[in-house]
């Protein structure tokens, strides 16, 4: 594997995986890693059917690309969890959201396409990204061997993640991490903070560019990229 699609944050932008599909269908991307939280935004706790319309977009183009790796994020586990208090849940959507999930699992070659963390080469996947502090803690035994990490790691459940430094909370972007993200040597792309453009902090790259401000307001220049897994590199898309 080398060339890869990644969708970043969607949150209840449909209209992403039409643009994601064209991008499959006429450039040389392998495959497309979706990084996590399909569901939430700004005021649509009640819009069911944006929820809905989402959701099988997601499916639809899990069943074109049956290959493609999928991450949890906090927003889409808060369901699976029952985190009645995580911003931006809807109770109202909450089973159809539950629901949906099961039948992108199904539409999936593999139910493990649907995971935490996926590593393709040199490159890891996450919502938030895999921090040498979370690895210490939970998984001292383990670091010199980063891909049982991340198997037990998928196997984890809400004791071990719903966490402030785990792989679906953290943000290091904010520049608080003395310790680094984990393992050195290995790529990092992840979403969950919103910026204005692909960010780059040594061997990560933060992607969350669609996600928007309370008011509706862009954030970031909504562009997808491409990363070469093997060699470690990224670009836009034109």
């Amino acid at each position: 594997m080398s060339k890869v699609l990644v969708i970043p944050d969607v949150h209840l932008k449909p209209w992403m995986f039409s643009q994601a599909i064209d991008i499959m269908e006429t450039t040389d991307c392998e495959r497309a890693v979706f990084i996590g939280d399909l569901v939430d935004d700004w005021g649509c706790q009640f819009n069911v059917d944006l929820y809905g319309e989402t959701l099988e977009a997601a499916i639809s183009f899990a069943k074109r690309y049956p290959d493609s790796l999928w991450c949890y994020g906090n927003h889409d586990l808060s369901y699976i969890w029952s985190q009645y208090d995580h911003p931006g849940f809807s109770l109202a959507a909450a089973d159809l959201v539950c629901d949906k999930f099961e039948e992108l699992r199904d539409a999936l070659e593999a139910p493990e396409n649907l995971a935490i963390i996926h590593r393709v080469d040199n490159t890891l996947f996450s919502h938030a990204g895999l921090t040498r502090e979370y690895a210490e803690a939970w998984y001292f035994n383990m670091m010199d061997d980063p891909d049982c990490m991340i198997d037990m790691i998928n196997e984890c459940d809400y004791d071990k993640l719903w966490e402030n430094n785990s792989p679906i909370w953290v943000r290091p972007q904010y520049g608080n991490l003395a310790m680094g993200m984990f393992p050195e040597d290995l790529f990092q792309v992840v979403g969950h903070t919103p910026v204005d453009r692909v960010l780059v902090q040594d061997n990560m790259i933060t992607v969350d560019t669609f996600s928007t401000t309370r008011s509706g307001v862009s954030i970031g220049n909504q562009e997808f990229c491409r990363i070469d897994t093997v060699q470690k590199t990224w670009e836009y898309i034109d």
